[in-house]
Order: C-alpha cells, then sequence, then structure tokens
C-alpha cells in the first residue's frame, strides 16, 4: 500500500522519523552523561534536543496519520497502524511532560523528569518495531510494485515501470 502523503516520489513520514528518534535518544544519553559528570551543560543540551524532537515526532505523527487513514478498516494494518501511532503520541506526551518538569531549571532536571524520558525511550523501541512492522511485514508505506529494479521515483514511472500520471 503505497503513502498517500510524498514528496519527491517518498513517503514524508518514514523521512520524517529518523529526527525524532535520534534527537530523544540523544537527549537520553546526555542525560546520563550529566548524571556522570554533574556538568549542567549535558543536561541543558538534553532539554533543546528534548524540545527539537518533540516538535519533530509532532510533525512525523501528521504525516503518519495521512498514511493510516488511508489503510483499509478491518485490516491487521489498520490495528497495528492505530497502535504505533497513539503509542507515538504516548511517547512525545512522556518526553513533553520531561520537558515541562524541567523548565524551571534545565541544567539540574529532576529525577521524575529522567525517568519520564527513560519510559519515553522504552516506549520508543516498542512503536518502531510496530512501524518495523507496518512496512516490513504489512507492506504500508510502500510502493505498489516495489521490486530490486524498479525505476527511480524521480523518473515519473511507478514502482512497475509504467508513466505516472500527475498527482
Amino acid at each position: 500500500m503505497e503513502a498517500r502523503a510524498k514528496v519527491l516520489g517518498h513517503a514524508i513520514h518514514q523521512m520524517l522519523i529518523p529526527y525524532p528518534l535520534a534527537l530523544l535518544t540523544t537527549a537520553i544519553i546526555f542525560d546520563a552523561i550529566h548524571l556522570f559528570t554533574g556538568t549542567a551543560l549535558w543536561a541543558v543540551i538534553a532539554f533543546w534536543m528534548i524540545a527539537a524532537g518533540i516538535i519533530g515526532g509532532l510533525a512525523a505523527a501528521l504525516f503518519g496519520a495521512i498514511d493510516w487513514r488511508a489503510i483499509p478498516s478491518g485490516t491487521r494494518a489498520k490495528r497495528i497502524g492505530l497502535i504505533h501511532g497513539v503509542g507515538n503520541v504516548v511517547m512525545v506526551l512522556l518526553f513533553a511532560t520531561s520537558w515541562l518538569l524541567r523548565r524551571g531549571d534545565p541544567g539540574s532536571p529532576g529525577t521524575f523528569a529522567q525517568l519520564l524520558s527513560l519510559a519515553g525511550a522504552g516506549l520508543s523501541l516498542y512503536t518502531g518495531w510496530l512501524g518495523g512492522e507496518l512496512v516490513d511485514r504489512l507492506g504500508v508505506g510502500v510502493d505498489d510494485g516495489a521490486s530490486l529494479d524498479a525505476p527511480s521515483s524521480l523518473s515519473g514511472r511507478s514502482a512497475r515501470g509504467r508513466a505516472t500520471s500527475a498527482r
């Protein structure tokens, strides 16, 4: 099932998701460095990485929702997509709550704020796996006719090699 939200022939959702995942994961790493070194700068960097990750996560969610709406009802993909999407919204909310708790003193996050980030990171492992299930096993976001010798998405031809109509 091809993605509905595309740019230059590729699914926007799949292009955006690496950013929030990388930013939020790196925030966890910087929180850990802060814990071991006591240097406030690492916690401040984590604070801003969380902010950027939340924005990126919300942008990815918008395009994921567009694609999810196109999945036929009553399918396993529709159910998995719903769990994936809701789980990612909860994950972003966990990080957002962590970010809000840090606002008063970003250089000294409390234990609860850090635990919320860790919970968000743990949840992202599960929702990321679900996203892989959607693409790799269920073919969501994959061009119809995709193959190892499909033409470039910039060629104006479908993955099957035929000319595409302007959308």
